[in-house]
């Protein structure tokens, strides 16, 4: 992996575990992300016409991760609304690489390596870790951190192809513009305009500008490397939210919720190989 996408990848991480933990501490998960789907795609539009660079053949992508966001926005704000940030972040991010991997194997009728069947062996005990003993009722928390991971998984695989046909800062901005529309017109349509204007703009408007720059940094570094291995890096994210949940939620992280983040990690990597 060249060091130019580490650096990238690693900076992803790191801002990506920070936005999240603006967007779980709010009251109101839901409108707040209202703010910050509508924030980043207003700083960041004169950069992308600044930078316009955009193949006709991107727009069926565009089309694809628009839809593909918007539902990743509207459940991850539900699961922050529902469990703590510490249980849903290392169980959605955890699960992605390993979605991918089993798209791309039944895609190429292809089996897993050895070290890939470890992987997905250590991220499963980790994310039974996370879980902790939880019971039937938190089912659904599980269930909506499952459906998150399998939309990241989703645009992250279109997103490797599309970026081909446009600048990074411009597939972004095409792709979160219908997103950020969407969620506005629907989260006003069914909870009404009430809970918008009780919603305070600067923390949530500062975690949607930080996701749009996270995920920046990934197209910069799934330019230069595999989609695999630009995962394995970012996912180190998992750890990096745990810990800010403990000491800045004052979320109760157990030594077992904290190994479990870990083995999430370690078994991303080894999927990378």
């Amino acid at each position: 992996m060249p060091a130019s996408a580490l650096a990238f990848a690693l900076a992803a991480a790191f801002v990506h575990a920070l936005w999240n933990l603006v967007l779980a501490r709010e009251q109101d998960p839901q409108a707040a992300t209202v703010v910050a789907l509508a924030a980043p795609v207003l700083v960041f539009a004169p950069f992308a016409a600044l930078v316009w660079d955009v193949d006709p053949r991107v727009w069926p992508f565009v089309a694809v991760t628009s839809l593909l966001q918007l539902c990743y926005f509207a459940l991850l704000a539900t699961a922050y609304g529902r469990a703590d940030m510490s249980f849903v972040y290392p169980v959605a991010r955890g699960l992605a690489p390993v979605i991918v991997l089993v798209a791309a194997t039944v895609a190429v009728a292809q089996r897993p390596s050895g070290i890939q069947a470890a992987g997905v062996l250590l991220v499963a005990a980790g994310v039974l870790l996370v879980r902790g003993p939880r019971g039937p009722a938190d089912l659904g928390d599980g269930a909506l951190a499952l459906a998150v991971a399998g939309c990241i998984a989703a645009y992250t695989i279109v997103d490797k192809h599309g970026i081909a046909y446009a600048a990074p800062v411009v597939y972004l901005e095409l792709g979160m513009l219908p997103a950020a529309l969407g969620y506005a017109v629907g989260f006003r349509a069914f909870a009404g305009a009430a809970r918008l204007r009780a919603q305070r703009l600067l923390l949530p408007a500062v975690a949607g500008v930080l996701s749009f720059v996270a995920y920046v940094l990934v197209l910069e570094a799934l330019e230069r490397a595999s989609a695999a291995s630009v995962a394995a890096v970012r996912e180190t994210s998992v750890v990096i939210a745990t810990a800010l949940a403990a000491l800045v939620l004052r979320e109760r992280v157990s030594r077992g919720r904290l190994t479990g983040s870990v083995l999430v990690v370690g078994g991303i990597a080894l999927l990378a190989i």
